[in-house]
């Protein structure tokens, strides 16, 4: 199994615009991977992309990916959908369609089935854009729970009893890697996380002194919503997974491409992402 995260950063982009702090100049003037779109991953063997930030177009670009036939959704939250236009730009060909062809190839999207029950909601005063693409024929819609594309087994599992998030898990004969991009804390015990090769998670609080040297307090409300670094290092070990990415990692941490690759040397079997990472299993 091969994948590429193409969006590492988080529901702010860096460089986040007009900001003058060091992280963001530095990632202004040096590009990739310095700087961060949002938090995507592409699944190479199966051409299939997980979320759709509003910088996916440039995600892709940068990532050189070849082809795009499956788009997959973690949750509704904004900085995971936005993006979604980015099916017009993979399917409509106008001048095609100004003749009455159709697109042959839409692209499958899919989650579970009340994420597409909310996906199905962004809509602009034309209604809803799903609605939309499926009336062009540029998507079809998927909800499932578990699936098949070609040797990979995907299985999607709900946060809570709401359904409103999914972790995705991916399995490959022994091999088995897990992504948990946003919202997933309290993560959820399921003996399917057991002895993973990789997790790949968000939601994480990246040290206690942030952007422009602000102190964190244990008290703080994003403490109880993200995860600190001794939360991960403890998921790690309860599911004995051998190695963990951190990912969809925010501007407002105040941390540099450089800075997160010192960071990392402080801990076994933890890696920080950033926008080109491959991982190969």
């Amino acid at each position: 199994m091969r994948f590429k995260i193409i969006g590492s950063g988080g529901c702010v982009s860096t460089p986040r615009p007009t900001c003058q702090c060091r992280v963001c100049k530095e990632a202004r003037e040096k590009g990739f991977p310095y700087a961060r779109c949002g938090c995507s991953l592409y699944v190479e063997d199966s051409n299939l992309l997980i979320d759709t930030p509003e910088d996916i177009v440039y995600a892709l670009n940068n990532s050189n990916a070849k082809a795009v036939d499956y788009i997959f959704y973690s949750h509704i939250d904004p900085d995971h959908t936005m993006g979604m236009r980015v099916v017009e730009q993979l399917r409509l060909d106008w001048l095609s369609y100004s003749i009455g062809k159709k697109c042959k190839n839409p692209i499958t999207v899919g989650s579970l089935p009340q994420i597409m029950e909310d996906i199905r909601c962004q809509e602009t005063k034309y209604g809803s854009m799903l609605a939309y693409y499926e009336a062009m024929n540029l998507v079809t819609v998927q909800p499932f729970q578990n699936l098949d594309i070609g040797s990979i087994h995907l299985e999607l599992i709900p946060v809570d009893e709401s359904h409103q998030v999914a972790i995705f898990v991916f399995t490959e004969n022994n091999r088995k890697v897990i992504y948990a991009p946003c919202d997933v804390k309290p993560f959820p015990y399921n003996a399917i996380f057991q002895d993973a090769d990789c997790l790949i998670i968000g939601n994480t609080i990246i040290g206690d002194v942030l952007k422009d040297g602000f102190a964190l307090e244990k008290s703080n409300m994003l403490c109880k919503t993200l995860f600190t670094m001794d939360e991960i290092i403890e998921l790690k070990k309860t599911f004995h997974i051998k190695k963990v990415v951190i990912t969809h990692l925010e501007e407002d941490w105040g941390k540099t491409y450089d800075d997160y690759l010192e960071l990392q040397k402080e801990y076994d079997g933890i890696e920080f992402a950033h926008d080109g990472l491959e991982l190969s299993f």
